[in-house]
C-alpha cells in the first residue's frame, strides 16, 4: 500500500458485512456524488452504494466503464469522505485492472466494499462463471496479501442480460452465486430478479 492510501477502517468494513443477513436482503440507496451521499445518510440509511451509471453521468461519461478508472476512484473517495457510514462502490467489472492493482487503488478510496459484475460492460456478454470465480478469488487473494479487508459483492447478471431462457435464469443464478461465494465473495447481488417467487 502506498503512503497516501487510506483503506476503510475495520469497523466500517465489519459494519457493512454485518448488514448482510441471510433471508433479509440489504437495501441501499444509490448515490453519485458527495451531496447525494449526505442526503441519503441524513435519511437514516446505515450504508450507501454508488451507482456506476449515475457516477459516470455526473463525470460526463456513459456507463459501461466509459469513465476513466481514476476519475471513478476519485469520485468514490469524495463520497466516502463526505459521510460517516460505510460506502460500497459499483466498480463494474474492475475497469480492466489486474486484481492487485484494483485492490491497491480501490483501497485508497476508503470505501468498505465494492460490487463486481459478471458481464462485460462494453458488450453485455456474460463472463464464463469459472472465469468470474477465478477473478473474484484473485481479488480476494490480493486484498489478503495487501492486508486490506473489503466486502466483495458479486453481481450476477443472468436476470439482467437474459442470455438463457427464463426457466434457466434462477438455476443459473444460484449456481453462479454459489461459485462466487466459494471464491471469496461476501455476498451475491442477482440484479434484475424482480419476481418475489
Amino acid at each position: 500500500m502506498s503512503e497516501t492510501s487510506r483503506p476503510a477502517p475495520p469497523a466500517k468494513v465489519a459494519g457493512l458485512r454485518d448488514l448482510h443477513v441471510p433471508g433479509d436482503p440489504l437495501v441501499l440507496p444509490n448515490v453519485w456524488d458527495a451531496a447525494s451521499a449526505r442526503l441519503a445518510e441524513a435519511a437514516g440509511f446505515p450504508a450507501l452504494a454508488t451507482s456506476s451509471a449515475a457516477t459516470a453521468a455526473v463525470l460526463g461519461y456513459d456507463d459501461g466503464e466509459q469513465a476513466p478508472a481514476g476519475e471513478v476512484l476519485a469520485a468514490a473517495a469524495r463520497i466516502v469522505g463526505a459521510v460517516r457510514v460505510p460506502v460500497t462502490v459499483d466498480f463494474e467489472r474492475g475497469y480492466g485492472l489486474a486484481p492487485a492493482e484494483l485492490v491497491e487503488r480501490f483501497a485508497a478510496t476508503g470505501a468498505a466494499g465494492l460490487n463486481l459484475e459478471d458481464s462485460r460492460p462494453a458488450t453485455g456478454d456474460l463472463v464464463d462463471a469459472a472465469e468470474q470465480a477465478d477473478f473474484l478469488s484473485a481479488v480476494r487473494e490480493a486484498a489478503v496479501s495487501l492486508g486490506v479487508d473489503l466486502v466483495i459483492n458479486a453481481r450476477t447478471d443472468l436476470f439482467l442480460r437474459r442470455p438463457v431462457p427464463p426457466e434457466a435464469q434462477l438455476a443459473g443464478t444460484l449456481e453462479r452465486g454459489a461459485r462466487y461465494l466459494a471464491a471469496g465473495a461476501d455476498c451475491v447481488y442477482p440484479i434484475g430478479a424482480g419476481d418475489p417467487g
